[in-house]
């Protein structure tokens, strides 16, 4: 099979998670969660991950400069450069998305697809609700639906002036989202096997 290369995006409570986790067993590529790198290159000790922790310590925000140098960094492993790869979390602006433009054409590593999980807004807000979590309270998951809005219609639009966006809709049944996924994916794969 063919290594795939995707970003996937959606609202918080779009069920981005259990997908993700999904076409990771179906796909096979390393999934890359900006998160989780942060983490590791702080653990790791690494140049970049001592920059990070001192500003998580002075709580301060990873500005893009790390965060694309750690995921450019990751995306040049060797086990990415097998396996493919599943960005979760990353890019979240346009300028994330031309830096790692530029890194993907350095490392000849063609960009898939961005498959945008679309999952209406009182949709993920009553799902958010339906948690029980202390930090979901309307308010708080409005504020966080919103900046998610301002951040990702550009985002979306990057990804679809370049032919790369893939909506699907998240709505209904776990399998029958991950089928759209998949369909989705696989169409995607099949048009880059045969160029």
């Amino acid at each position: 099979m063919t290594a795939v290369h995707l970003v996937i995006l959606g609202r918080q409570g779009s069920g981005k998670g259990t997908q993700a986790a999904r076409l990771v067993e179906l796909y096979r590529p390393i999934h890359v969660s900006t998160g989780d790198m942060l983490r590791a290159a702080v653990a790791a000790g690494t140049e970049l991950g001592l920059q990070a922790r001192a500003l998580i310590d002075a709580g301060d925000l990873v500005g893009d400069d790390l965060i694309n140098g750690i995921v450019s960094e990751r995306l040049a492993q060797p086990d990415v450069a097998e396996n493919g790869f599943l960005l979760d979390g990353y890019p979240r602006t346009p300028d994330q998305a031309a830096a790692m433009e530029v890194f993907l054409v350095e490392a000849g590593t063609p960009l898939d697809a961005a498959v945008n999980l679309d999952v209406p807004v009182d949709e993920v807000t009553a799902r958010m609700l339906a948690r029980g979590r202390a930090d979901d309270t309307e308010e708080a998951i409005r504020r966080r639906l919103a900046l998610y809005e301002s951040e990702t219609a550009p985002l979306l639009a990057w990804f679809a002036d370049r032919g790369l966006l893939d909506v699907v809709d998240g709505l209904g049944d776990v399998d029958v989202v991950f089928g759209r996924l998949a369909d989705v994916i696989d169409g995607r794969m099949s048009v880059a096997d045969a160029s």
